[in-house]
């Protein structure tokens, strides 16, 4: 499904700020400024700039314009809570080189036990899939993705291996809109020393994580287990006053 205007404008902008192009503590330009440069309305600027606020990377002060708070972190990769976001997108917003093996490709069904740990109903047909994801050639994340067949026809080794999302969106036109994480830090077990850069670490990142699409219906459950140096996880909050 193709990005609507405000869409790309904000991941241009995006790309401008996490470029250096705008720095922590630069003053983007005016609304007016950026309406003409895109020939869209200001309204349309404003919607772009509101999920970069919401992102954590700009705040805007009034009386003064819109401000760069970002500050990149260039010795691990980061990535969002609030947020959703591939792996590809995360990787390449924080300037570093990625691939991915694929570890498994299979069609199961989900038993009781599958059921109560993802939130599928069982019986479900599932695409159950095992990457180890590499930054900068370091073995550093462990994902295991469950994806809802009804949702998510198609699903290939090739796709898997490269951009689930850029599928689903662009070529289902699949509106993904919620997730909800779980981040703990776990004691590492045998398949994490096993497939991961460990290091001197005995414990990893986890991260648990269910995804919703626009009809509410849950099309992704992921485990993805990080080695702890190599990441961080960032979320911005807004403190409401009643």
């Amino acid at each position: 499904m193709p990005q609507s205007k405000y869409e790309q404008i904000y991941r241009i902008i995006r790309q401008e700020i996490e470029s250096g192009i705008y720095r922590t503590g630069d003053f983007l330009p005016s609304e007016n400024e950026y309406a003409a440069r895109f020939d869209v309305t200001r309204n349309t600027i404003r919607r772009a700039l509101s999920i970069l606020t919401a992102e954590g990377f700009l705040l805007p002060q009034h009386g003064r314009g819109v401000q760069v708070i970002y500050e990149p972190d260039e010795n691990r990769s980061v990535f969002t809570i609030g947020g959703i976001e591939s792996f590809a997108e995360a990787v390449e917003r924080s300037g570093k080189k990625a691939k991915t093996r694929l570890v498994t490709f299979q069609e199961i069904t989900a038993d009781e036990k599958i059921s109560r740990q993802t939130g599928f109903d069982a019986g479900a047909e599932l695409y159950y899939i095992e990457r180890i994801r590499f930054i900068d050639n370091k073995a550093t994340i462990h994902d295991t993705n469950m994806f809802l067949k009804s949702e998510t026809p198609g699903l290939t080794p090739k796709i898997v291996s490269e951009s689930v999302y850029e599928y689903l969106e662009n070529k289902l036109g699949l509106v993904i809109t919620t997730s909800r994480r779980r981040v703990a830090a776990e004691e590492a077990m045998p398949r994490d020393y096993e497939v991961l850069d460990l290091g001197r670490f005995d414990f990893v990142l986890s991260v648990t994580g269910q995804v919703f699409n626009s009809k509410g219906v849950m099309f992704e459950y992921t485990q993805s287990r990080h080695v702890p140096d190599k990441v961080c996880f960032v979320e911005t909050a807004i403190r409401q006053k009643f």
